[in-house]
């Protein structure tokens, strides 16, 4: 039907061509060429989904330079920089200058990386080994046309065309394995705006063994990191603030299930998949970027550990403190740096 139409329609384009040739009036053939390639673009874009964008397509905007208040329909900023015009964020403008790496593009942590990507974070680094399926369409964020690429790229493709003042960094690594381990540390070390360190790690997997890798390496380089989880049945979650010496560390307390010497793996049942609602990884994945926003930008209460019940709508918090005798030396270093700093900082008063 719409190639038909296109057909008739540029048939009598032809006969208004050789009409207007015939005047020879440069003005009229500007305007039919115009409308003959406005034609042809309406007959590219038919059968592409609502709001795709087409390969090649420029953004649509160019990179703001400095974020501004100004109440414009244009300015993609006037509402967050309203955070510092009612005090609630003394320089909203310093998002721009911290750098993010996000563990995890599931259900949360896509939803993480969209949330501070609309905030305008300066820079993003995305770690995940998996693929996008169609079995992630009930969750939040992935669309059916990426189902085969990687989760960094596909949602480094779709965090750039919402804030092209992003930067993006995308690894398709299991950063359990040595090498790709080996490459973790270097980005925390170096992935930063400017090549400096990164200013913060959002843990959003869903296994013990990544959690772990991300503790040893946060450790070890002394870097904050916040860690986040929705329960296999997705109706409770949790996230946690970890301060390196200053608050316990994920091997200060492990769950109850892997001190047990219980294999996780053997948790999985054959042909039965953990529940996922993308109402609780919202939930999750908003409370995870809040308590982010509040660590970077110094406001509010940064939540040391924040859970979420949705049978109960219960929100428990709790303080967790490190274990003197965590089985993760560089923790307990890093405990004893923190307590002369503190006792330092005391006597100096």
């Amino acid at each position: 039907m719409a190639d038909s139409k296109e057909q008739r329609l540029l048939e009598v384009l032809e006969k208004m061509q050789g009409q207007i040739s015939a005047l020879e009036t440069e003005g009229l053939k500007q305007d039919l060429q115009q409308l003959r390639d406005e034609i042809k673009g309406i007959s590219t874009g038919l059968g592409a989904p609502a709001g795709a964008s087409k390969a090649g397509d420029a953004a649509y905007r160019g990179k703001i330079e400095q974020l501004s208040s100004e109440v414009r329909d244009d300015n993609p900023y006037s509402r967050l920089m309203a955070l510092k015009s009612m005090g609630i964020v003394k320089n909203y403008e310093n998002i721009r200058k911290y750098s993010i790496i996000i563990v995890g593009m599931g259900g949360i942590g896509s939803v993480a990386g969209e949330m501070l990507t609309r905030c305008g974070i300066g820079k993003l680094l995305l770690f995940d080994y998996d693929t996008v399926e169609i079995a992630n369409m009930n969750r939040l964020f992935f669309r059916p046309e990426q189902a085969g690429m990687s989760k960094t790229d596909a949602a480094a493709q779709t965090l750039q065309a919402i804030n092209p003042d992003v930067e993006f960094e995308s690894y398709c690594h299991n950063i359990t394995t040595t090498e790709n381990f080996d490459n973790f540390l270097d980005r925390i070390q170096h992935g930063g705006l400017g090549g400096g360190p990164v200013d913060l790690v959002l843990s959003c997997v869903d296994n013990f063994a990544a959690r772990m890798a991300i503790n040893s390496a946060c450790n070890e380089l002394q870097t904050v990191w916040m860690e986040s989880g929705v329960s296999e049945d997705a109706m409770s979650g949790h996230i946690q603030w970890l301060v390196p010496g200053r608050l316990a560390c994920f091997r200060c307390l492990p769950p109850l299930v892997t001190t047990s010497g219980f294999d996780e793996k053997k948790l999985k049942r054959e042909n039965v998949c953990a529940a996922s609602l993308p109402t609780t990884m919202g939930v999750v994945a908003g409370l995870l970027v809040q308590n982010a926003l509040k660590y970077l930008l110094e406001f509010g209460v940064v939540a040391e550990y924040l859970g979420y019940n949705a049978f109960k709508n219960f929100f428990p918090g709790y303080a967790l403190y490190p274990n003197p005798q965590c089985e993760d030396s560089k923790c307990v270093d890093n405990q004893k740096a923190y307590k002369a700093w503190k006792e330092g900082k005391g006597a100096g008063k």
